[in-house]
């Protein structure tokens, strides 16, 4: 094993700051066991029943429902009286079918009272495949969702106008296999007029023939009315009433309190996730205290930084790696006075060799010729800090040699490209010289990179290397529409004080774009005239997935 692995690879005896850490994590995992055995001190009111009693209302869809005994008509009450059951029921799930000559599912059940209202306002006779009345069909489509959803017992609700002898036997048979069947009846006995695919026909409300389906089914019977008060007799907003059974009684149970250990467990096992188990304990309600100050100006003497500690919640090597990223961050935008004082406080030679490159960018020779020492003193022989530091120290007596220059080395009169003399400026690694033309990076993926050689003018946009950049002039051209559009601003603005509604002045044509023909214009407004024309159809998408329901039925050989 090479010696200067083995140190860190040799784990020592525990000490007593360890060992008292974990018997802090035995205390933890005690009252975190203590917590989940449910301890508790007092009681609470629990609910001793809940309803699940599921309902599928059957909606009636032929052009009967387009009657109007019933202002405004038929459909219209029967859409209302829905939305407030689906409003006014509490627990139960909820489905709603279709029928007219055949019978569909709207919405499957479901726990989601809204999701069912949703399809209220497409619900009309035009989204049926076919007209006709099937009730029959109706009832024994929902017998058969009850079914597929597991309840073995529930309520059908049938909103029509009258019941066949087909419908009295499909309600006979849902009684037989758990299920009631109840109906509301959609109408007047006197009837009302409506039109049919054959021409007028005439609507009444057969109520006995209603009343023996409910009798066969099981269930009850009320006529359509205004409120709610048809729908509390069928035992329809509050399941299980009807039934006889109690909804409001409550039990005292006993109260799990085991939450409230929590923060005793979480207290217990926080120092196991750092380094100084005493110290997190003993300032765990305070916010921690910041590292110490890095050295603020470049002038300081960077050999009385002290290296990074570590904060409540952050080791000594966090915070420094942090430090490190955002002196790298700080150097790539060129702000070396923040990348001196974040590199200041890291004391491994890699921190002391991008200090050195910070303090060289920032024209401080002395000092990032001081940390190139401190960095080859901690790691002899780095190619990249016995590199850097020969160029800084050349610089350095450039500048002694020619005390009118003061170009740092990194600007184009210091240092040549190295196309011409093979110098790269410093800042630059060894690695960087050897591939030729590119850029150094520090060590381990975390120094800054060096500069680009030369920032003249044209290499920066404008941008002179002692000046602020220049704004860029409008245009004639941009300077008379902006006076254009300003004048009118204060046009508008001043019609408004006054009261006067603004008069929008047509818009002007971008320069250089070319003006509207008058068939392009003739085109854009037959246009906009088609699309207002595009009539609003919510019941579109229902109508078409019945459409192809029912298709596919008699695909496969269905009625």
């Amino acid at each position: 094993m090479d010696p200067h692995l083995l140190p860190h690879l040799l784990e020592g005896t525990a000490g007593p700051r360890r060992a008292w850490a974990g018997w802090l994590g035995l205390l933890g995992l005690a009252l975190a066991l203590l917590a989940l055995a449910g301890p508790s001190t007092g009681k609470r009111a629990q609910p001793l029943w809940q309803s699940r009693q599921p309902l599928v209302v059957a909606l009636d869809l032929s052009s009967a429902m387009l009657a109007h005994d019933l202002p405004p008509s038929r459909l219209v009450q029967a859409r209302a009286k829905l939305a407030t059951l689906l409003r006014e029921r509490c627990g139960g799930e909820v489905a709603l079918v279709v029928f007219a000559q055949d019978a569909y599912t709207v919405a499957p059940l479901t726990d989601d009272a809204a999701n069912v209202a949703l399809f209220i306002d497409a619900l009309s006779p035009d989204v049926m495949p076919a007209d006709g009345q099937q009730p029959a069909r109706a009832i024994a489509w929902s017998q058969r969702l009850l079914q597929q959803a597991g309840f073995a017992h529930g309520d059908i609700l049938l909103l029509t106008d009258h019941a066949d002898a087909a419908a009295l036997a499909a309600a006979t048979k849902a009684r037989a296999a758990g299920y009631a069947v109840s109906a509301l009846g959609v109408g007047r006995a006197q009837g009302g007029v409506f039109a049919g695919p054959g021409g007028l026909a005439q609507a009444r409300l057969d109520a006995g023939s209603l009343q023996a389906l409910a009798v066969a089914g099981g269930g009850r019977y009320q006529t359509i009315a205004v409120g709610d008060a048809d729908l509390r007799a069928l035992g329809v907003l509050r399941p299980g009433h009807a039934a006889g059974v109690a909804s409001g009684q409550a039990a005292q149970a006993w109260r799990d309190d085991g939450y409230w250990l929590l923060p005793l467990v979480m207290l217990c096992v926080l120092p196991l996730f750092r380094r100084g188990a005493a110290l997190a304990v003993l300032l765990v309600v305070a916010a921690g205290w910041p590292a110490p100050p890095a050295i603020a100006q470049a002038a300081a003497p960077p050999a009385a930084a002290q290296a990074p500690r570590g904060t409540l919640w952050q080791r000594a090597d966090q915070v420094a790696y942090a430090r490190r990223l955002e002196g790298v961050a700080a150097y790539r935008r060129g702000d070396y006075a923040t990348a001196i004082a974040r590199f200041s406080g890291l004391p491994d030679a890699d921190g002391q060799y991008d200090l050195g490159n910070a303090l060289a960018q920032a024209g401080h020779y002395d000092e990032a010729l001081a940390a190139y020492d401190r960095a080859l003193r901690l790691r002899p022989g780095m190619p990249d800090a016995l590199y850097n530091r020969k160029l800084v120290a050349a610089a350095r007596q450039q500048r002694s040699s020619s005390p009118s220059s003061s170009a740092s080395p990194s600007s184009g009169n210091a240092t040549p490209p190295r196309s011409g003399s093979g110098q790269p400026s410093p800042g630059q690694n060894a690695q960087g010289r050897d591939k030729g033309g590119k850029n150094a990076t520090g060590k381990g993926g975390a120094s800054p990179s060096a500069p680009a050689q030369g920032r003249s003018g044209a290499q920066t946009g404008g941008k002179t290397p002692d000046g602020p950049p220049q704004p860029s002039q409008p245009s004639p051209e941009q300077a008379r529409a902006q006076a254009q559009a300003d004048a009118a601003q204060r046009a508008r603005m001043q019609q408004a004080l006054q009261g006067r509604p603004a008069q929008v002045a047509p818009a002007q044509p971008a320069p250089g774009s070319r003006a509207e023909t008058a068939e392009e214009r003739e085109r854009r407004l037959a246009n906009q005239a088609w699309l207002q024309r595009v009539p609003d159809d919510p019941g579109a998408l229902l109508r078409a997935r019945l459409q192809l329901e029912a298709r596919r039925r008699v695909e496969a050989g269905g009625p």
